[in-house]
């Protein structure tokens, strides 16, 4: 399936495997070699950034993404971070409002 996968996008971009490989940083016959054993992750996600496609777009794995923590309190006290909601910024009165509440 990985192979058939990087074949139709390489197929798309009018590449072959070999060109892939090389574009990829890898040598020409590595991605034939995926035949007969299993590629790292890391040399999928180069295929996949070389082809213009996603991890999960090659292997139909779909890869969990772990949400970031952010410390809010921490955040609203350091003068460098700028909080934003619907991508404009927060008034100062309202991250004091907010931080009254997180004291709480």
């Amino acid at each position: 399936m990985l192979i058939d996968n990087i074949k139709r996008y390489a197929k798309l971009r009018g590449l072959s495997l070999k060109q892939t490989a090389i574009k990829a940083g890898m040598s020409e016959n590595t991605i034939y070699g995926w035949k007969n054993h299993e590629p790292s992750k890391g040399s999928i996600m180069a295929v996949a950034k070389t082809l213009g496609v996603t991890y999960e777009d090659l292997t139909g794995i779909k890869e969990k993404k772990t949400p970031t923590k952010v410390d809010v309190k921490a955040a609203i006290d350091d003068k460098d971070v700028l909080m934003t909601f619907d991508g404009k910024p927060i008034p100062p009165e309202d991250l004091e409002l907010i931080k009254r509440l997180l004291e709480k």
